[in-house]
């Protein structure tokens, strides 16, 4: 026999039938007559098979497969694969290898291949688990919502780890959240109020201790509330392992076993801790997201800009863009703080911090609590200014602001204002003729020096006149059509005259929008704007009792 009628020769110490040292071969040798007899077996043989005594006819020596590989040698036809035959003897798994003699007698040679075939066994299993906790990790890191996240979790692990699977999250009031998934079952999530203790390691599963083994726990102990609706049969065998999170346990995991399948081994106990780890990791990530996304939007609250409304009379409308469209918050900002009654003045305040991003924006909240703790002293405009400058000044924040203040009161028809800046750009006014006036205000910048100096204007706005406070990110906005030139005071006093007789929404949505074309897609910086305007209906009542007309006001 060779090659060529589809086994593999004989290996490479092989010898003829004359040649005994197949008798002193590491493993198992057979030499079958051409009648089918066993005319000789070494000690590795006989070693292997007790019953295998020379001269017994093969079939009754050795194992089905073996016998039936060695018919097939026995005629001319093909053989039926070129695969060596093999199969087990006692707990071993041998591959056979036939040679042929001179004179018609079959040397079998028995090759061990137990080991490689466990071997081979355990690194594809190795490469199966790998690829699961890599489509594990994937899945699980793509959400960053916890439900979502259990669930993933969940279901992955009845799929490949389990056939029924059940995570625990930590305790939130008196109740934990608790995920079910069972193999080809919904994946359900509930609230309920469980006890921990009745399930053996899971109250310290979720403590993060480390697991017990699984042939610790009995099935026959498990609460009907842990098990998944439709799971097949009862409970067989269990793992309960914790989900490690960053500093504190992301809950726990469970996974059950009918008693149909065999108890989980020590190797599947270790791959559902690696498992375990990967979902502890996803589900500790969402929770820490959810809680600062919590946060940030709480603090997002004090610091975005209000929405403004009309206030006793007089129209005001605001705007706000951050230098970067990702973000919500920067270093501009705008508040209105109504008097308490309609005698009062009405404080705007509109400023800008140095620099940009949060850290501005953390400064810009100081400065808007500040001011309006100031309140009660708006009368003094250059007072509330130097409160607020050594309040800084005694601050942490290496940062300073430029600011603008205007006091609002509708009288007689009119708006009379009155007009501070520190350090900032002075308002601008547009007349009911399309006139733009710059309030002659002026002053020292907010947190740099050690005192505020700065001059108030006056002026009085007639019903359909304007004032607008802005910050320069909008005079400085850069692009045009070469993309290097600044908006500019210009323009902008340009656009103004524009707006003549507009309501003062139609005022700031108007100078943004041609902000936002003269950049196109460039960068800017953060860009806010308030206008302050009288209403132009003079049929309307005002809140005092008098009726809005048309009156020209300039600045004083």
């Amino acid at each position: 026999m060779n090659a060529s009628r589809g086994f593999p020769a004989r290996p490479a110490d092989a010898a003829p039938r004359g040649d005994a040292s197949w008798t002193e071969a590491p493993f198992p040798v057979l030499v079958v007559d051409r009648h089918g007899g066993l005319a000789r077996i070494n000690e590795a043989a006989r070693a292997l098979l007790p019953a295998a005594a020379g001269g017994a006819p093969l079939v009754e020596a050795v194992p089905s497969w073996l016998a039936e590989a060695h018919q097939h040698l026995g005629h001319d036809a093909p053989p039926v694969s070129v695969i060596p035959p093999s199969g087990a003897i006692d707990d071993r798994h041998f591959e056979a290898h036939p040679t042929l003699a001179d004179d018609g007698d079959v040397v079998w040679w028995l090759v061990d291949e137990t080991n490689r075939r466990l071997a081979e066994s355990a690194l594809r299993t190795a490469q199966q688990r790998s690829e699961v906790l890599s489509k594990a990790s994937s899945a699980l890191l793509s959400t960053l919502n916890v439900p979502r996240c259990m669930e993933v979790a969940a279901s992955m692990a009845a799929e490949h780890l389990a056939e029924a699977a059940v995570l625990v999250a930590p305790p939130q009031g008196r109740g934990h959240q608790i995920t079910y998934a069972r193999q080809g079952g919904p994946v359900t999530q509930t609230t309920r109020k469980v006890d921990v203790a009745a399930v053996p390691g899971l109250a310290e599963a979720l403590q993060g201790y480390p697991p017990v083994p699984a042939r610790w726990i009995d099935p026959a102990a498990i609460p009907d509330w842990l098990i998944p609706e439709g799971f097949a049969g009862p409970v067989g065998s269990v793992i309960v392992t914790p989900l490690p999170g960053h500093g504190v346990p992301a809950g726990a995991l469970i996974l059950l076993l009918s008693s149909t399948e065999q108890a989980f081994t020590p190797g599947e106990e270790i791959f559902a801790r690696l498992f375990a780890a990967r979902a502890g990791a996803a589900l500790s990530a969402a929770r820490l997201y959810t809680e600062q996304a919590a946060i940030t939007a709480t603090l997002m609250r004090e610091l975005l800009p209000p929405a403004l409304r009309n206030v006793q009379g007089v129209e005001y409308a605001g705007s706000y863009r951050a230098a970067k469209d990702h973000e919500r918050i920067g270093g501009d900002f705008y508040d209105v703080h109504p008097g308490a009654n309609s005698a009062d003045e009405t404080l705007v305040v509109l400023g800008d911090v140095a620099g940009k991003g949060l850290d501005a924006a953390v400064l810009t909240g100081k400065i808007r609590n500040t001011l309006h703790a100031l309140l009660p002293l708006a009368e003094d405009h250059e007072r509330i200014l130097n409160l607020l400058n050594g309040a800084l000044l005694n601050s942490h924040h290496a940062r300073f602001a430029t600011l603008v203040l205007a006091s609002v009161r509708r009288r007689d028809g009119a708006v009379h204002l009155r007009l501070t800046s520190a350090g900032h750009m002075p308002p601008l006014i547009v007349r009911a003729d399309g006139t733009v006036e710059e309030a002659p205000t002026n002053g020292t910048l907010v947190g740099a020096l050690p005192a505020v100096t700065a001059r108030t204007a006056h002026t009085v706005l007639a019903p359909g006149e304007t004032c607008l406070l802005y910050t320069d990110g909008i005079t400085e906005a850069r692009g045009g059509p070469l993309g290097d030139e600044f908006f500019g005071e210009r323009r902008l006093r340009r656009a103004l005259a524009e707006c003549a007789g507009m309501p003062a929404e139609a005022v700031v949505e108007r100078i943004q929008m041609l902000a936002a074309q003269w950049l196109g897609t460039g960068r800017h910086d953060d860009m806010a704007a308030v206008a302050i305007s009288a209403p132009r209906a003079s049929h309307q009542a005002t809140p005092d009792g008098d009726r809005g007309g048309r009156r020209s006001g300039r600045t004083t």
